[in-house]
């Protein structure tokens, strides 16, 4: 459960990769995620009981029932994080980011837990035959504490800090695609609400070489989001649509009707009326956008590989679109790396990004765009004290945003621009003296509590057995 929240920054992309597969949009990661939570949920009430059975001494008799759902739980474990070793293996880096989040608060969790359990545990040690079974019990129980007391020594959080960076800028990932439909106006009108410093799109060319707004590419690269099915059956490939084709497509009623992030609920009546009626749109549209609000653009070529002549390739097109609406060339924020060269000979004022940094050392660039687990808290630091800036991709939790906040990146590529708009500091963060201090006293008071349950429990044993005397109260001499 703990991976599914923490994946659940990129759940968006899992549905996506299912519906490549199936061709049928259905929100998999949250039918696996309910899946999860019911076994999950189970499982820990199950294990509650048994240590009740346990501390009362009653035998925990297990329906063969039971037996199935835990197998079940067992099972469910075992192939969620086979998927994730074989096919999800970036969230790996993830989960060892979140700990950086979650650590300070596991640990003050685990102590309050091995607090409550210390109480079990005495009783087994007081209750023990035999000085080698209290000396095991004890050790046991004493390596663990000390694990659990001394592991923030372990912890290095950039949100334990005494100086928190700026708040990282926002750029709209396909516009705001919780409240619109993606790559499309009103999304990324909607967008310029949040105070998004750029938009990031991507770009691919039409058959008749006009550049326009999508992410899906390859065959069937409409079905997604727009009603190509109906409108064009039989028919696939951007090359084989000319512009004013795929401007008669709706791009829009998909999203009311697949609700893909949950957020239909939100948006008016008028606003869920504009977006069933959203077209797929031109680069040049957006450039329109984009001059008028002074923001910048950001995007990738879907279909740049399939060019073997700069004078023929998706980056020559985009190019004289850009130049031909007189957007400010300091605006455009250029990735696509195949003809990096050659766009910098047509127009030199492009703010060249960058996802290699040994590609940007050898250009003499200083900006960074990677995704989110691609660098350390120690590298974007690193790169932010050499004036590199770094923005990092897709960012829609709440508690990664704060984490990155800390971490001091430029800025981040978002889905979820509405949650980190009005957002004044990260979700936590502490001075290290501070947490130096909750830590110490949460310890001090948790040991001081485990050495008053040990007394109690040995002074409550020789209450009710006294010296001289057996478990059963039998006299020893008359045994």
């Amino acid at each position: 459960m703990y991976i599914c929240f923490i994946a659940f920054n990129d759940h968006y992309d899992v549905n996506n990769e299912l519906f490549k597969a199936v061709k049928k949009w259905v929100n998999w990661y949250m039918i696996v995620m309910i899946i999860s939570a019911v076994l999950a949920i189970y499982c820990l009430l199950l294990l509650v009981f048994g240590l009740l059975h346990l501390a009362i001494k009653e035998p925990l008799n297990l329906h063969c029932l039971h037996k199935v759902f835990l197998f079940l739980g067992l099972l469910a474990v075992t192939l969620e994080t086979a998927g994730f070793c074989f096919k999800w293996e970036k969230q790996w880096k993830a989960i060892y980011m979140s700990f950086q989040a979650t650590a300070p608060f596991l640990q003050l969790s685990a102590v309050v837990a091995l607090t409550v359990i210390s109480c079990l545990v005495f009783q087994s040690y007081h209750r023990a035959k035999t000085t080698a079974c209290k000396i095991f019990i004890m050790m046991t129980f004493l390596v663990v504490s000390a694990a659990v007391f001394l592991c923030p020594l372990a912890i290095c959080s950039p949100c334990i800090t005494s100086n928190l960076p700026p708040k990282p800028a926002l750029i709209g990932h396909r516009g705001a695609p919780m409240l619109a439909p993606e790559n499309t106006l009103m999304s990324f009108r909607k967008s310029l609400e949040c105070g998004v410093v750029a938009f990031e799109t991507d770009v691919q060319l039409s058959k008749d070489k006009k550049p326009f707004l999508m992410h899906d590419c390859g065959k069937n690269f409409l079905l997604r989001t727009t009603d190509v099915k109906d409108k064009f059956p039989g028919r696939d490939g951007s090359n084989n649509f000319t512009l004013q084709e795929l401007k008669t497509l709706n791009a829009g009623k998909w999203f009311s009707r697949s609700d893909p992030f949950w957020t239909l609920s939100s948006l008016s009546e008028e606003e869920r009326r504009e977006a069933d009626n959203q077209t797929v749109p031109s680069l040049s549209e957006l450039l329109v956008l984009v001059k008028k609000y002074n923001v910048s653009l950001i995007f990738d070529l879907k279909n740049e590989n399939n060019s073997t002549v700069f004078q023929s390739s998706d980056s020559f097109y985009t190019t004289e679109t850009i130049n031909k609406l007189g957007i400010s060339p300091d605006k455009i924020w250029w990735l696509p790396p195949e003809y990096r060269h050659d766009v910098m000979k047509m127009e030199p004022g492009f703010k060249q990004v960058y996802n290699k940094q040994k590609e940007m050392l050898m250009d003499g660039g200083n900006f960074m765009n990677m995704n989110f687990s691609s660098l350390s808290a120690r590298e974007i630091s690193e790169l932010r004290k050499s004036n590199v800036s770094v923005n990092l991709w897709v960012v829609n939790e709440r508690w990664l945003f704060s984490l990155l906040w800390c971490s001091g990146v430029s800025s981040v590529t978002t889905n979820a621009c509405h949650l980190f708009k009005d957002m004044s500091k990260p979700d936590w963060h502490l001075e290290p003296n501070m947490y130096k201090g909750i830590w110490i006293a949460t310890d001090i008071v948790s040991l001081l509590l485990m050495i008053g349950l040990f007394l109690w429990q040995r002074r409550r044993k020789s209450y009710i057995y006294p010296p001289n005397t057996s478990e059963k109260g039998i006299p020893l001499l008359a045994l």
